[in-house]
């Protein structure tokens, strides 16, 4: 650029002046924010995050690009601090968290909005349970009323699920601290740790040098039923409408039950193979008017 001379032209002079000013204040603030002048993402924190819970973040970016085109992109990053449910569910109505998933109870409904899509298909409420192999034999032999009457479970103490075991007959210790749990079952404390079908398996695999004492039980099963949904803060109405558009978009072209089926194929065979004992338990705390889960994915 050719630097007119001041003292023949000051106005031209200014006018030069104006414009290297201008280049440098663009140019300082691409420097001073790269990432947002390269990538023009909404971010949206999510929990839980860890291995059992990868297909359902999996399903939600699904369900995000299936409305990019209107929506924009977004990145999805795990809020990886070490936090219980009420304090995720606390962190999401004060803004700290954008989406949740878990399973459904009226308190809940009461506090966020919740997208009423079951994404787990009714399959996290197919309990396996998580015993010592000693105990095997003698669990194998119990009916459901011993079942009931005998054994006692342990479950996080802020799980969805204690209330609906209570109600149907079982003794129930809990923790606070979800690992604590296996720990209390090798020390004999509780005899039955239920799992959803999804997730016993992988976890007692990713535990079996520290606790290779326990066992999936291979007779019996409990149902009851438990939707499971993304949660949104109650005023996020947008972004509940764009997921709930997504998941709706992904079922009508079968990348919804393409991905599901991918991630509990082995699940799947496996229980398609055994013949166990379901004992069928109701939910209490489901709302009112939550539809039957449709487990013809997985179970018929």
């Amino acid at each position: 650029m050719q630097i007119p001379s001041f003292t023949q032209n000051p106005a031209a002079h200014f006018s030069w002046f104006l414009k290297l000013v201008v280049v440098a204040a663009i140019s300082l603030n691409l420097f001073a924010h790269p990432a947002q002048a390269a990538d023009s993402k909404t971010t949206l924190r999510y929990f839980p995050s860890g291995p059992i819970y990868e297909y359902r973040w999996q399903l939600l970016e699904l369900a995000l690009a299936h409305t990019r085109a209107t929506d924009g992109r977004v990145r999805l990053v795990p809020y990886t601090e070490e936090i219980s449910q009420n304090r995720g569910m606390e962190l999401l109505q004060a803004g700290e968290i954008n989406v949740i998933a878990l399973g459904t109870n009226a308190e809940r409904e009461s506090h966020m909005l919740p997208i009423k899509i079951d994404i787990l298909r009714g399959l996290i409420g197919f309990r396996l349970l998580v015993i010592r192999a000693a105990d095997q034999a003698r669990i194998a032999q119990m009916d459901e009323h011993a079942l009931r009457q005998q054994l006692i479970l342990g479950l996080n103490s802020q799980w969805a699920d204690v209330p609906i075991m209570q109600a149907s007959g079982f003794t129930v210790v809990t923790s606070t601290n979800y690992e604590n749990l296996f720990g209390m079952l090798a020390a004999e404390r509780f005899d039955a740790f239920p799992r959803g079908l999804n997730e016993a398996a992988r976890e007692l695999e990713e535990r079996k040098d520290s606790y290779p004492q326990l066992v999936v039980e291979k007779t019996k099963a409990l149902f009851f039923p438990y939707p499971v949904y993304f949660w949104v803060n109650k005023n996020d109405t947008a972004l509940a409408e764009r997921i709930e558009r997504g998941l709706k978009l992904s079922l009508e072209d079968g990348s919804f039950r393409k991905l599901f089926e991918t991630y509990h194929a082995n699940e799947i065979a496996t229980l398609a193979k055994e013949h166990r004992q379901v004992i069928r338990l109701s939910n209490p705390v489901l709302p009112e008017k939550t539809p039957e889960p449709d487990t013809r994915w997985w179970w018929k």
